[in-house]
C-alpha cells in the first residue's frame, strides 16, 4: 500500500521523499527534522497515533500535515472529510497540493505536555483505550468494541471535578471526554457537536451508571445520541480542568498522557492541514 500511496502523491510532488519509520521515536524525530528544514508538507501514512506524533512537531509552524489513513481509528481523517482508503486519500491530497489549498484547524493543548487533534479522555474510555492499544486482534473499530466489553468488569465510578470557564461541575463519573473533534475509537461520536475550527473544546461527562445501563447508553455513542441521556453532562469552553483520582489514566488521540489532574486549552488554528 505504501508504494501506491507514494505513487499517487508523486503525481503532484515529483520530488517526494518517502521514508518508512521504525518506531514512534523515529516518527517524532523525522517529523521534527522536516519542520526544522522548512519542509512545506509532511504526509503521514498511519492511524491517529502516528498522526499525533507528527502533529507535535507541526502544530504552531508553517509546515502543513497531510493525513493518509491506514490505522485502526483514523478519526482525524474522518473529521477532515478524507476518503477512508489510503490511496484514495492520497489522490485527494495530491489534488489539494496541486491547487495549493490548505486550511487551519484547532488543537487541544495539555498544559506542560502534548497537543491533540481529536479527543482527550479519562476514566472508563481511557482504560478501554489502553486495552485496545494492547490488543493485536481484531483490526479496526471492532477492537475498541471488544475492549469496552472487557473493561466493563472493572467499571468503577470515581469523584471528579470538571471546570470549564467559570462553571464547575462535581460528580461521580465513569468517564470524561474533551473533544477538539467529534470522534474517537474508530467513529464513536463521543463529542458529536465538536468541530475542528470553532476555537472551543466540547466536554462530555457521564455520571455513575450500572453496567447494564452503560451497555444501553454506550452503543448510542456511535450515532452521538448519548448527549440526550440524563446521565450525560455537556459543557463547552476554551479551557478545561479535570481533577479527580490520580490513578485515573488520561489518553489523547489514543496515546497515554499520564493521569489526573489535567488542564487543557484550545489553540485555535494551530495546525495547518492539506484536506
Amino acid at each position: 500500500m505504501a508504494g501506491s500511496v507514494a505513487s499517487a502523491l508523486r503525481a503532484a510532488v515529483p520530488g517526494l521523499v518517502a521514508t518508512e519509520t521504525s518506531d514512534a521515536a523515529d516518527t517524532s524525530r523525522l517529523a521534527t527534522q522536516a519542520v526544522q528544514c522548512g519542509d512545506d508538507v509532511i504526509a503521514v501514512l498511519g492511524g491517529d497515533g502516528t498522526v499525533h506524533l507528527a502533529a507535535q512537531a507541526v502544530a504552531g509552524t508553517a509546515t502543513a500535515l497531510a493525513v493518509l489513513p491506514s490505522g485502526s481509528g483514523n478519526d482525524l481523517a474522518a473529521a477532515l472529510g478524507l476518503p477512508t482508503d489510503a490511496v484514495a486519500a492520497a489522490e485527494h491530497v495530491a489534488g489539494m497540493l496541486r491547487s495549493g489549498r490548505r486550511r487551519r484547524i484547532d488543537v487541544g493543548r495539555i498544559v506542560g505536555a502534548a497537543c491533540f487533534s481529536t479527543v482527550l479522555c479519562t476514566g472508563f474510555d481511557a482504560s478501554v483505550n489502553a486495552r485496545a492499544n494492547a490488543m493485536r486482534w481484531p483490526a479496526g473499530p471492532r477492537r475498541y468494541e471488544l475492549a469496552v466489553l472487557a473493561e466493563l468488569a472493572a467499571l468503577a465510578p470515581r469523584p471528579v471535578r470538571v471546570q470549564v470557564g467559570g462553571r464547575a461541575v462535581e460528580l461521580e463519573a465513569i468517564l470524561v471526554a474533551v473533544g477538539n473533534g467529534p470522534c474517537y475509537g474508530g467513529g464513536l461520536r463521543i463529542c458529536p457537536d465538536a468541530t475542528l475550527t470553532d476555537g472551543l473544546l466540547d466536554v462530555i461527562a457521564i455520571a455513575a451508571v450500572s453496567r447494564r445501563r452503560l451497555l444501553r447508553v454506550f452503543p448510542s455513542v456511535r450515532a452521538g445520541a448519548h448527549v440526550h441521556e440524563p446521565e450525560v453532562t455537556v459543557l463547552r469552553g476554551d479551557t478545561v480542568r479535570i481533577d479527580g483520582d490520580p490513578g485515573w489514566p488520561v489518553y489523547a488521540d489514543g496515546e497515554p498522557q499520564g493521569t489526573l489532574p489535567v488542564t487543557v486549552h484550545c489553540e485555535p488554528g494551530a495546525l495547518a492541514v492539506v484536506a
